[in-house]
């Protein structure tokens, strides 16, 4: 079992599989004959859009907190986020009666704050960036001693995202390909743990906007590369990695491929008309190399984790509404 200073290994990635089971959904593969013709290969997507809140987050959330010992617990725990975390690290501290508090940017979606607190955190703002998140946080613990659950540069967090490759493997058989979106890292370096362990032959690509490249750099360089504030479509990969994602990422991945905007949007789109499932533009980043072809995976079985489906589906009811109504 790792702690905030050991890095999980197999054999604590099953464990932690075996822990998760009573509390997620073990979510289903999905398959195209018509994304297999596109693409000359066979692909199967893990369909963590149908995960409890929607993303592969509480994953790494509920085995956090599940590690947690009882004065941790009653004290409560703290973290950052303006996105699935925050609802995945709520929903788990209402599971399990930990008290949670979320510090998020003033700039963030009033839908993710409305249901980061329908799950009952409190949400504390603060200025939308990545210092004064810290500076928050860090007076949160000064002055409730909270634990902090980092959304992605925490070991635990990192074993329970490896949960869903794990997950994959078990139901697809071996792969020759494994895909998955990368932002803070998180869900790439369980995912990299996981497939090295299991599968050594497999290669793991991770991917990025072609506007948020920075971890494609940081492996080019071997170093972390800034993110600096890009703008793209896919909200959720729009981080920098940690030093825990990227020692992992640097030596178990074999390649960072990006997107464009109009190749995301695509996909998305795609993916909603030919599987009939909503997912985020951050889950259709590693679907759109394999749909567009810039990625030759001829031949190859291939497995796509889809890693969200929380949208805002408001403007697009509205627009409806402003036509029909």
């Amino acid at each position: 079992m790792p702690t905030a200073d050991m890095p999980p290994d197999l054999d604590s990635i099953r464990l932690a599989s075996e822990r998760l089971a009573p509390w997620i959904h073990r979510t289903p593969i999905l398959t195209s004959r018509t994304l297999d013709s596109i693409c000359g290969g066979s692909v199967v997507l893990k369909a963590e859009n149908f995960q409890k809140v929607g993303a592969f987050k509480i994953r790494g959330a509920m085995n956090a907190l599940l590690q947690l010992n009882d004065g941790e617990k009653s004290r409560g725990v703290v973290t950052h986020s303006s996105g699935n975390h925050a609802q995945a690290l709520a929903y788990a501290g209402r599971s399990l009666g930990v008290p949670v508090c979320v510090v998020m940017p003033v700039n963030a979606p009033a839908i993710k704050k409305a249901a980061t607190e329908g799950y009952g955190a409190t949400v504390v703002p603060c200025e939308p960036t990545l210092a004064a998140r810290e500076s928050t946080v860090a007076d949160l613990i000064a002055r409730h001693n909270y634990t902090l659950i980092h959304p992605f540069d925490d070991w635990r967090v990192i074993e329970g995202q490896a949960t869903a490759a794990w997950e994959l493997l078990d139901q697809a058989g071996p792969l020759d390909v494994v895909i998955v979106p990368v932002g803070g890292g998180g869900l790439l370096a369980g995912t990299a743990l996981t497939v090295r362990g299991r599968s050594p032959s497999t290669r793991v690509i991770g991917a990025e906007p072609k506007a948020a490249d920075d971890a494609r750099r940081s492996l080019a360089s071997g170093r972390i590369e800034p993110s600096n504030d890009p703008k793209t479509v896919a909200d959720g990969l729009r981080t920098s990695l940690g030093e825990r994602t990227f020692s992992i990422i640097r030596d178990n991945v074999d390649e960072i491929v990006t997107a464009t905007e109009p190749e995301i949007l695509d996909a998305m789109r795609f993916v909603l008309e030919r599987f009939k499932i909503l997912i985020e533009p951050s889950a259709a980043v590693p679907v759109a190399p394999v749909f567009n072809g810039s990625l030759d995976v001829r031949g190859l079985k291939v497995g796509i984790i889809i890693s969200g489906g929380n949208v805002d589906l408001e403007p697009w009811f509205k627009s409806l509404a402003d036509r029909w109504i």
